[in-house]
């Protein structure tokens, strides 16, 4: 094992449950220049847990989807409502 991969061992994990069928995940790089290097497609109640790595500095989320952190969770594609914070915040308290 590389020294780096040891440092992203424990980075934290980002989990995604697909809402909807044909939930895109798009990874984006870290660098000078942002490229897209990596693209899921999640059918509903599928369900991808991702890290971020020495490649990996973004994630895009296209369509309805759960994103759970260790912030709290995260709802994506809702057209009314944007995107919703559920769970806990960033203070660790519940929303309502």
């Amino acid at each position: 094992m590389k020294e780096d991969d040891k440092f992203y061992a424990d980075a934290p994990y980002v989990s995604v449950k697909a809402l909807e069928k044909g939930v895109n995940i798009i990874g984006v790089t870290r660098g000078e220049v942002t490229k897209i290097h990596h693209t899921e497609k999640l059918d509903r109640n599928e369900v991808l847990i991702v890290q971020f790595t020495e490649h990996t500095s973004g994630i895009k989320i296209r369509g309805k989807a759960e994103i759970y952190t260790h912030y709290g969770i995260i709802r994506s594609g809702d057209e009314e409502e944007g995107v919703t914070l559920i769970g806990r915040n960033e203070h660790g308290t519940e929303n309502n």
